[in-house]
């Protein structure tokens, strides 16, 4: 009895555990070559980083993207997560406060409406991507940092946004990494 429940639990093992998981990742790799290895951005033949996960940037000539809820750095993808802070929490009215202070001293004479987006965080705390919304309010900060032209910046990130899929599901978004490489490249 006990020879045919090992010998069942050896070939089990071996076909859920090995033979699966290799054939997966077979037909991932041929249909899905980009995605199966993160999606990487790769300039001059070296990663610079992934259009799936949100990467930091604090410099005023780049486009800022949300906030992350990763701990302790930001926009680990090994630590997703979100903030778990409720509407009512001091902790995230005080973390919205202090960025929205960040976002008006970086561009004080920015009287436009901050996007929700840019002030708080994603369920992942990892998302890469803004609104069309925050990134045109970007665009005043950004244009002055580089010396370029606001309609000419307003164009970059136009051509930026990426539609709802099929034109229905989910919202009109621009990927931070992509736009700021693109503007990189602009200039």
């Amino acid at each position: 009895m006990l020879r045919p429940l090992l010998v069942l639990f050896v070939l089990l093992t071996a076909l859920t555990g090995v033979v699966y998981p290799l054939v997966v990742t077979g037909i991932g790799r041929a249909a899905f070559p980009q995605e199966v290895d993160g999606s990487l951005v790769r300039v001059g033949g070296n990663a610079v980083g992934s259009v799936l996960i949100g990467q930091s940037f604090a410099d005023p000539k780049y486009f800022w993207g949300r906030l992350s809820a990763t701990a302790p750095m930001p926009y680990d993808g090994t630590a997703s997560s979100g903030s778990n802070l409720g509407p009512t929490n001091p902790a995230l009215l005080d973390e919205v406060k202090a960025r929205i202070e960040a976002l008006k001293a970086a561009d004080p004479g920015n009287t436009a409406p901050i996007p929700v987006d840019l002030v708080t965080s994603s369920g992942s705390g990892l998302d890469p991507d803004i609104s069309p919304a925050a990134a045109l309010y970007q665009v005043g900060r950004v244009a002055r940092a580089r010396g370029m032209a606001p309609a000419e910046l307003q164009r970059l990130v136009r051509t930026a946004i990426v539609p709802p899929q099929w034109k229905v599901f989910g919202e009109a978004r621009v990927n931070v990494l992509l736009l700021n490489l693109r503007l990189d490249r602009a200039q």
